[in-house]
């Protein structure tokens, strides 16, 4: 059995955790600011030490080449992404990097040469937070978002995705095209609390949720909070307030792997004594079953209808992103439970509630995931924590499942 170094991933692991360090623990490192330029700098100084062939596509997606036995042979495609959500944790998307980082400095120390390639990538703006659209580089990589679409999104700011490549120096001249891959393999946390409280250490990816993001707008007018009888109001703040209790209730109505957030919510003309005249919030409602995020999305439209009756405004809806759950290939799923058992390593397979890059390749090459517990479930949050014992438990099965996987 292939053994990493923990030492070294740890050592690793802080190194690139203070890229973008956050007072509180965690990582403020959104796609293409001045951070993760720094950290991409460091993944590609840390490929090159390697000897890798380093490649930049044009979307910014980062990828390192090491070759096989077979160069003919379809490689074997590992990685994550390093953006982070604001004021986010450490482990969402770095740690998986950095254990496939970790898996090749391993076979270089044992002089282990496989059959396939392996080829390493760092993902673009995965999390979507600044640019909003997540798992962006994966998305344009496999050819479900088209690049000048990708590179016309702005930020809050009005920057784009193809000014800020360029500012950073990650507007890549390799072909955003799919290449042949012969499988996929991401390691990432759980986010979520099972593993944790199976006290499991690594999760079998079965599938990822479906899942729908919608911008909802509700108009009003306003008025002086003062004078303004509450019966002659059409207060566009207490209409979207009226369908975000509603909205928030939805999941226990529709099934019991339902979740829905509202994780955005603005108001004009924002001022505290001024009747809101505008409201905006996002809505991201998920599940397994794709039939049930259809009929969210139409309970939503019901429920933001009804309140704004009540309240005498108007509204609309634009649906902002979709994908339909996936489920991942059982050959490379065996591969890591195979992993697991040889390890003597507890596992349990798993579906995901979060998005992942691996969902998008999946459409390209045979697929599965890794995971590792969150504890207590927590994430996107500073204090996103995985005890580093179940770190490197994770990363030992996912080294031997690569090797396994680019043994012809």
């Amino acid at each position: 059995m292939l053994q990493i170094d923990a030492d070294r991933f740890r050592e690793s692991f802080e190194s690139y955790s203070e890229i973008g360090a956050t007072d509180d623990g965690g990582l403020h490192r959104l796609a293409l600011t001045d951070a993760d330029e720094r950290v991409r700098e460091t993944f590609v100084a840390d490929l090159e030490s390697l000897g890798l062939d380093v490649r930049v596509d044009a979307v910014g997606n980062v990828f390192g080449r090491r070759e096989g036995t077979n160069p003919d042979a379809d490689p074997v495609l590992v990685g994550s992404h390093l953006d982070s959500q604001p004021y986010g944790g450490r482990y969402d998307g770095q740690l998986g990097v950095l254990a496939a980082l970790e898996t090749l400095r391993t076979l270089d120390d044992e002089g282990i040469e496989t059959d396939r390639p392996i080829e390493i990538v760092d993902w673009t703006n995965e999390e979507g937070s600044r640019f909003q659209h997540a798992m962006l580089g994966s998305g344009v990589f496999a050819g479900v978002t088209d690049l000048d679409e990708a590179l016309a999104l702005t930020d809050a700011d009005g920057a784009s995705l193809g000014e800020e490549l360029e500012r950073i120096g990650y507007a890549g001249d390799a072909d955003v095209s799919p290449f042949d891959v012969h499988s996929h393999l991401e390691l990432h946390v759980e986010q979520g609390p099972t593993l944790d409280a199976n006290e499991t250490s690594v999760g079998v990816v079965e599938g990822v949720f479906g899942m729908a993001w919608q911008r909802v707008t509700i108009r009003g007018e306003s008025d002086h909070a003062g004078p303004s009888p509450m019966h002659t109001r059409t207060d566009a703040m207490a209409a979207a307030a009226d369908a975000a209790s509603e909205l928030n209730d939805l999941p226990n109505r529709l099934g019991p792997d339902a979740v829905a957030t509202i994780g955005k919510f603005s108001v004009e003309p924002d001022s505290v004594n001024v009747i809101p005249s505008r409201a905006e919030f996002t809505v991201d409602i998920r599940s397994y079953d794709d039939a049930l995020v259809a009929d969210a999305k139409a309970a939503i439209r019901d429920e933001v209808e009804a309140a704004c009756r009540r309240h005498g405004t108007d509204y609309e809806i634009e649906d902002v992103w979709e994908i339909p759950h996936t489920e991942y290939d059982p050959e490379v799923r065996k591969v890591v439970a195979d992993a697991a058992e040889r390890a003597d390593v507890s596992y349990e397979r798993i579906v995901s509630g979060a998005g992942h890059d691996a969902k998008y390749v999946n459409n390209l090459a045979p697929t599965a995931m890794v995971f590792v517990p969150s504890v207590d479930g927590i994430t996107h949050n500073e204090a996103e924590f995985t005890e580093w014992d179940d770190c490197v438990a994770g990363a030992n099965v996912f080294a031997n499942a690569t090797v396994e996987l680019a043994t012809e």
